[in-house]
């Protein structure tokens, strides 16, 4: 009895815990397997040294609207391009404007710190993130 309680609890677990917590899953936005590099030192990624700003990266095997990297200043957050609360249309491209993320499918701006909205059930598909030194890896 009491190794069947023990190979229980193992068993629960090991299966009930991810490696790293990190959850994306979107009913609306598939799960690409992609992963990119981003060179802060390259003029067009440049604007990422600095707090506040955002660039739009096109990863080959990434998301259709691509992946929007932003600099919170202590970090970097990666987030699908696509609105995250309906499934990807022609007007479902977000717009980029200042530390906001827009869509105009639902007239919705998420902030691009947390990936948050107010009054709709999923924030910004978010991306794993590491960097070294002035290189950002996105991946999935």
């Amino acid at each position: 009895m009491k190794k069947a309680v023990i190979l229980s609890l193992l068993t629960v677990l090991t299966w009930g815990c991810s490696k790293d917590g990190f959850s994306n899953q979107n009913p609306y936005l598939p799960n690409y397997g992609f992963s990119m590099e981003v060179n802060t030192n390259l003029p067009s990624y440049n604007s990422l040294l600095f707090t506040g700003n955002s660039v739009r990266v096109y990863p080959v095997n990434g998301p259709t609207n691509g992946v929007i990297v932003f600099n919170t200043g202590s970090t970097y957050n990666a987030f699908d391009g696509s609105c995250p609360n309906q499934n990807i249309t022609s007007c479902s491209k977000l717009t980029l404007s200042s530390s906001n993320a827009h869509c105009e499918c639902e007239g919705e701006n998420y902030n691009l710190f947390n990936g948050q909205t107010t009054g709709k059930p999923y924030g910004l598909k978010q991306y794993r993130v590491q960097v070294n030194g002035n290189v950002i890896t996105v991946y999935n």
